[in-house]
């Protein structure tokens, strides 16, 4: 594989709230890159992006600034339709990838992805599942490694965010946002999920007309675990996301948030992240600069195209669910030895 260069040049793909926090991290955060170039549909938006780093250029064609001689790598924010084709073309160029995600919006398109990148030999992409990147869910990825708990039985994940963007749907709170709990599920309990069930009280007050808010959803796995996960994307309060593993020997659980209490006038309490990228706004940091470390080594890590493409077929099996009712399998092609 490929030594890169000692400062990286970065390729950002997409400019709206994803892409353009991409752009402040690799200029202001993490250390070994640098963004020069810029890509959006909206011209004038990524013209704007650009005009404030030093020495970046702006696009509306992935494949223009991917052709770039000072674009060593690319970062994938843009919308997830979009993915593929951007996907495809860096594969032309053998540029590593850190695709924000879903690596596509369906299994189809990620298989095509998969099969291009086996055709290449090695692993181009890294998928955007920052969650890993955490330090408490490290921690407890960490402990269940240990197996000083023994085997785990269930995990019980809780997602919950302040309100829903304009325009979201029922299925959307599975292909937007259970799609992280889907990862985290296979990620920390080592676990195919094999079969998933999706149950829905009557909707909140709160949520907006037609959207099934909140939702109740099950995993079966191939290790014969049952995890859970309650998705609430219209609680009003605040952005939580809480995991708790229930294993032969014990328990442990992360995302409680109380890294500080107050107490004062009567009253005790700490305060509720209102969005993602203030939750996991370390996350985040880590996820890059590791994604950057790798790529100056000449190698790629952390979530795979598989990655990607298990998690595209789980969330088509739990749209069914949502939509259908009842217990619906999970349908995955046999993992290619380049995942293994």
């Amino acid at each position: 594989m490929t030594q890169r260069p000692h400062t990286l040049g970065v390729a950002v793909i997409g400019t709206g709230k994803m892409g353009a926090d991409h752009v402040r991290r690799v200029q202001e955060v993490i250390s070994g890159a640098r963004v020069t170039a810029v890509v959006d549909v909206d011209a004038e938006r990524a013209k704007s992006v650009a005009a404030r780093v030093d020495g970046c250029s702006a696009h509306t064609d992935p494949a223009a600034a991917m052709a770039s001689a000072d674009v060593d790598a690319v970062i994938i924010a843009s919308p997830g339709p979009a993915h593929e084709a951007a996907l495809l073309t860096a594969f032309e160029h053998d540029l590593p990838v850190l695709c924000e995600k879903p690596l596509t919006p369906d299994a189809a398109s990620a298989l095509r992805v998969l099969q291009a990148e086996q055709k290449l030999g090695r692993r181009r992409v890294q998928v955007g599942f920052m969650r890993r990147y955490d330090a408490e869910y490290a921690k407890l990825k960490v402990l269940l490694e240990t197996g000083q708990l023994g085997r785990p039985l269930m995990l019980h994940n809780r997602h919950r965010n302040v309100a829903s963007p304009p325009g979201w749907t029922s299925e959307m709170l599975i292909n937007d946002s259970v799609t992280h709990e889907m990862d985290v599920t296979r990620w920390l309990l080592g676990h195919e999920i094999t079969a998933v069930t999706v149950l829905a009280p009557t909707p909140s007050g709160n949520a907006p007309d037609g959207i099934r808010d909140p939702q109740f959803v099950v995993f079966e796995t191939d290790g014969g675990a049952i995890v859970d996960v309650e998705i609430f994307v219209n609680c009003g309060f605040g952005y939580q996301v809480q995991a708790e593993v229930v294993c032969e020997r014990g328990t442990a659980r992360v995302g409680d948030g109380h890294a500080m209490v107050t107490n004062a006038a009567g009253r005790w309490g700490g305060i509720i992240a209102q969005d993602y990228i203030e939750r996991f706004a370390d996350a985040y940091d880590r996820e890059v600069q590791a994604w950057v470390d790798a790529t100056r080594r000449g190698e790629v890590t952390g979530p795979t195209a598989w990655d990607g493409y298990a998690v595209a077929a789980v969330c088509e099996a739990a749209v069914r669910a949502l939509e259908e009712g009842g217990r619906v399998p999970v349908d995955l092609v046999e993992r290619p030895a380049l995942y293994r």
